[in-house]
């Protein structure tokens, strides 16, 4: 099921700690993608798209030479081909920086083919590079860029865990500079409506403790008369 473009911008327009929020009040606690952090530069735009996945193995030596890259069928190479324009490639490299996940080359022909952005819970080698990129890229660390066949890849477009975080072919990944969250597909709109509302209240929330008032009734709203005057100051607004 594809995103709708309304429900991407909206997505866009909040930050991965309200969604974090709003899944949890639907009993969704493990959509955070653990231990990765952006490698673009700070005020970047956040990522939003659907996820295509690849997922790495421990390498058996035997099936995994530095001459497997050279097979147009190695999985690693086809994920990057068939990624689809706005998708996000989230990879599950069992939290393992060791190996690279890729590296500059790579996501630069995800870059040019249009994707929205790349996730790791592993490592990227040419890590600089790739931050220059200005593409959205998420990993642990860098990669020891000699130690090339620690992980093998195995199978895309299946469901992974990535950073202990379920991840399935279509779910929306949302990345800013917090971090990097699974939104489920089928719910994706109203989380979507629900974390924008969050934000409009946050934003109040935020003036009103400027302005020096307490957080006691106004955060959380316990204080019946706190969304009476959310209301007034969101007309203030328009």
């Amino acid at each position: 099921m594809p995103i709708d473009p309304a429900t991407r911008a909206k997505l866009k327009s909040v930050s991965t700690a309200t969604l974090a929020t709003a899944l949890y009040r639907r009993g969704l606690r493990n959509q955070v993608i653990q231990g990765v952090r952006p490698l673009s530069p700070p005020g970047a735009e956040s990522m939003v798209g659907q996820a295509f996945t690849l997922r790495y193995i421990p390498a058996r030596e035997d099936l995994n030479p530095l001459t497997a890259f050279r097979d147009p069928a190695h999985p690693q190479r086809v994920a990057v081909e068939r990624c689809p324009p706005g998708a996000v490639l989230v990879m599950d490299s069992r939290k393992d920086p060791r190996a690279a996940s890729a590296g500059g080359i790579l996501v630069t022909r995800l870059m040019m083919r249009g994707v929205a952005g790349v996730v790791t819970d592993g490592g990227f080698r040419d890590s600089a590079e790739i931050a220059a990129l200005g593409l959205p890229a998420y990993h642990q660390r860098p990669s020891a860029p000699t130690n090339l066949t620690l992980h093998q890849a195995v199978d895309i477009d299946v469901p992974i865990g990535c950073g202990d975080a379920p991840v399935f072919p279509g779910d929306v990944i949302v990345g800013d500079a917090d971090g990097v969250i699974v939104v489920p597909i089928d719910i994706a709109a109203s989380i979507a409506d629900e974390a924008v509302e969050m934000t409009q209240f946050e934003n109040f929330v935020m003036a009103q403790v400027r302005g020096g008032r307490s957080i006691a009734g106004l955060y959380p709203a316990t204080d019946p008369m706190t969304l009476i005057e959310f209301e007034t100051w969101r007309r203030d607004q328009t």
